[in-house]
């Protein structure tokens, strides 16, 4: 196998774990071609090598950068713009805990206006968010400690 293989092989595989949470294919491919990018690259580069429009390379580049998992370069003296991966690796598993959070006081509100069958149902599954929430606040800042 090629080295050109290899690396079409860990994009895809990059791809088929990131669009289960959400990230469209074109941004999810382009997240696993930044990550082994040696530098930044520009988007008539990434379009040719990812075999995508310009316009695709730039809305995948755009959505990247919105998740905070690339970051724009601008270059002195001209428009010329360049990818690469952002080195915030927790900001997208931070925003999904934010909505862990947010969806655990969803169920608790719930959980007062529920007939009590219901009611047991929703403080359980709010308790299920929070410890998740916590576990992963946790981890996050674990995370960051090693870091520093």
């Amino acid at each position: 196998m090629s080295n050109a293989e290899t690396a079409a092989g860990f994009i895809e595989d990059v791809a088929r774990q990131l669009i289960p949470w959400g990230v469209p294919a074109a941004a999810a491919r382009l997240y696993g071609y930044l990550l082994l990018a040696a530098q930044p690259v520009s988007l008539d580069q990434i379009a040719a090598d990812l075999q995508v429009a310009r316009s695709t390379a730039f809305v995948a580049a755009r959505l990247l950068e919105q998740y905070m998992l690339a970051r724009r370069i601008g270059q002195r003296g001209t428009k010329r713009v360049l990818y690469a991966a952002s080195d915030n690796y927790e900001a997208m598993l931070a925003a999904q805990n934010r909505m862990v959070e947010s969806l655990a006081e969803v169920f608790e509100r719930g959980s007062g206006i529920a007939p009590t069958p219901a009611r047991e149902r929703l403080v359980e599954v709010a308790e299920f968010y929070r410890v998740t929430q916590r576990a992963m606040d946790a981890a996050l800042e674990t995370w960051r400690a090693g870091r520093r």
